[in-house]
């Protein structure tokens, strides 16, 4: 290493997404724009809904946003002066349990000298990636070569108790395959990337888990210009066509996964069965610039590891926090996010919106919810709630929460509206890749629970019935009167389902490829 679903169950998911109002993380902070490889984009925790693999929860950790296919020759290595991190909380206390660090090492081939040709009478190194096609059997062509290590934290995660995990009867090294080139360099990517899935034992663990890293097809659906310029559309059904066109993001950029799947029984520990996690990226205290750089390095680093990035619920730091504090929020810990809380109990989101849309929608008044301050998304941002995503023990802290005792929902039956179209295994019960979290959200911060949903059958409500409006219910975060517009159909014209992804580990879709396609 270098240096069982109830009430209140249904109501914490449905309330967790109002403090994330969109989705993803990309370029979030005006400090991590200078550190793109550690700039945390996406994070997927959910029950595995892979055939067999109910027993699994699967944490799917992307980083390097906006990564072009055709953005060679370099690619999109990993940070190795970096540590990347994924941490558990199974007890409430908004102190990591168990973290699953990363840990990257790069080097080129030819025991570090690259691969040379003859040029006249003398051997000269390659420019490129790779000199040749790369197989799933022969990687031979291959220029640089990445591979990382992976430890498992009890604890603190610096001083806490680390066991480095196995590859069963293979050690501690794990490979990261090549970007995808393109179809000449590597012809068959995806069964060349099969190569890079491993079976791990996990420390503690009565049964094994999967790891998988490497480069993956963006899967986070938004209309992403058109949001960050003052939201330059009218967000409603009917007003955008929903439609892959609208999509700035699916099918045009791809990310790096840093995947792993484990038994359920792993990361739970003591606690009630609901989990919080997040995931950061931390560099070495001290950067000196070295004007001589090599392959190796163009810096040496030293010290303390300081937190770079940090990222749970989806576009919290887009969204949620102000512009003089979103340095502050990558860098701090759970623990410390009262200090932030009037950015939850005071939202600015809802009144920018107002701003914009208040003529558009033909509204008399403020369309912003009212009740403030918001004591439903400071429950949802930083309790949870009680019976189903609030813990054993309740801390304030933005995490993401899983209920694992809810199970999953197979693909083709998954609703990309997750809890709010009853479908309780989804967003923001934890979150899957095709939950389509911006529409979610849009509506949530707009006070869409200010409003009866049709949850009644499912928090155990006497005389609910399914599809019929005795179903439908108050959760009792805010009143009709609050929210204007929280019955509007919010959307972003960005639409994603599971049907778009895959069924198995690590379920993202093959990266699209640098040329070739």
């Amino acid at each position: 290493m270098k240096r069982t679903a109830k009430a209140g169950l249904m109501v914490s998911v449905l309330a967790v997404t109002a403090t994330g109002a969109l989705a993803s993380s990309h370029r979030e902070a005006p400090g991590i724009t200078k550190s793109p490889k550690v700039d945390a984009t996406d994070f997927y925790m959910f029950r595995s809904y892979e055939p067999g693999r109910e027993d699994y929860v699967t944490f799917i950790a992307n980083y390097q946003p906006l990564q072009a296919p055709y953005g060679g020759p370099n690619y999109f290595t990993m940070d190795s002066d970096a540590i990347y991190e994924i941490h558990i909380d199974n007890d409430g206390d908004a102190i990591e349990d168990i973290t699953f660090q990363f840990d990257f090492e790069n080097k080129l081939a030819m025991n570090g000298r690259g691969i040379a040709v003859p040029v006249g009478d003398i051997d000269v190194a390659i420019p490129l990636k790779a000199a040749g096609p790369i197989s799933r059997t022969d990687t031979g062509t291959l220029n640089e070569i990445e591979t990382y290590q992976l430890n498992m934290i009890t604890g603190d995660r610096r001083t806490g108790d680390i066991s480095p995990i196995n590859r069963p009867g293979a050690g501690p090294n794990f490979g990261k395959p090549v970007d995808n080139i393109g179809s000449k360099t590597i012809p068959n990517y995806e069964d060349y990337a099969g190569r890079f899935m491993y079976d791990i034992d996990v420390p503690n663990c009565d049964g094994p888990g999967r790891v998988f890293v490497g480069q993956r097809a963006e899967a986070f659906a938004v209309n992403l210009g058109e949001i960050f310029d003052l939201v330059n559309l009218v967000p409603l059904e009917g007003s955008i066509e929903q439609s892959r066109d609208n999509d700035d993001l699916v099918g045009k950029f791809n990310v790096t996964s840093l995947a792993i799947e484990v038994p359920i029984d792993c990361v739970t520990g003591d606690g009630n069965g609901v989990i919080g996690a997040w995931t950061t990226a931390s560099l070495p205290q001290a950067e000196i610039e070295d004007p001589s750089p090599t392959y190796e390095g163009t810096s040496v680093y030293g010290g303390a590891w300081v937190q770079q990035s940090r990222l749970s619920n989806p576009l919290v730091n887009e969204v949620v926090i102000g512009l003089p504090d979103k340095d502050l929020f990558n860098a701090a810990e759970p623990t410390q996010d009262s200090a932030l809380a009037d950015y939850v109990t005071n939202p600015t989101l809802p009144f920018l919106l107002d701003a914009l849309f208040r003529g558009p929608l033909g509204a008399d008044g403020n369309i912003a919810p009212s009740n403030l301050p918001r004591q439903d998304l400071v429950t949802a941002f930083l309790t949870g709630f009680p019976g189903f995503n609030q813990q054993a023990t309740v801390t304030g802290s933005e995490m993401m929460r899983l209920n694992t005792a809810v199970p999953p929902t197979p693909r083709d039956a998954q609703n990309p509206f997750g809890v709010v179209a009853e479908d309780l295994a989804g967003f923001p019960n934890g979150r899957r890749p095709g939950d389509d979290t911006v529409d979610i959200a849009l509506r949530v911060v707009m006070g869409a629970l200010c409003h009866p949903v049709p949850l009644g059958a499912e928090l155990g409500v006497e005389g609910a019935v399914e599809d019929t409006e005795s179903d439908l219910i108050n959760l009792g975060l805010c009143a009709p009167e609050d929210a204007p517009v929280g019955t509007a159909p919010f959307t972003d014209g960005a639409p994603i389902s599971a049907a778009e992804l895959g069924n198995s580990f690590p379920y993202l879709n093959t990266p699209l490829a640098g040329a070739g396609n």
